[in-house]
């Protein structure tokens, strides 16, 4: 595997860790439809939690939030909504968070943004319509 998908899955870890001792449930991970990936999908008090994580060695070059493009919140807003669909969950409260993990080794720092974007947001910014369309 190259570093940087072993430094991915370290930090996908670390997300993981960070949550679950915050009390969050693990419901899946690294969830699938098609092309389309959530990270992380997890429950906290009641709400269904996707999560997109960035792992870096540093943020030189730029903040790792920022790699979380609209392109990339619009195939996490279309994976939230088929994920919700596919385990009958449509009406279940839900959001979308983004965790960082940067560092070359532990401890690493994270950053936890709840509620960093929401469909209206991204919405807002929409080219079409069909962008949002499972």
């Amino acid at each position: 595997m190259a570093d940087h998908n072993e430094l991915g899955r370290e930090g996908e870890d670390e997300a993981l860790l960070y949550l679950t001792q915050k009390g969050y449930t693990l419901l899946a991970r690294n969830w699938r439809i098609g092309h389309l990936e959530i990270d992380i999908v997890a429950e906290w008090f009641g709400e269904i939690v996707f999560v997109e994580v960035k792992t870096r060695r540093d943020e030189h070059f730029a903040p790792a939030a920022e790699a979380v493009t609209l392109h990339k919140k619009r195939n996490i807003i279309a994976a939230g909504r088929a994920y919700l669909a596919h385990n009958h969950l449509l009406g279940s409260p839900y959001s979308y968070d983004i965790i960082t993990v940067v560092g070359k080794q532990r401890p690493f720092c994270i950053t936890h943004l709840r509620h960093a974007y929401n469909e209206e947001t991204v919405w807002k910014q929409r080219q079409h319509k069909r962008d949002f369309e499972v």
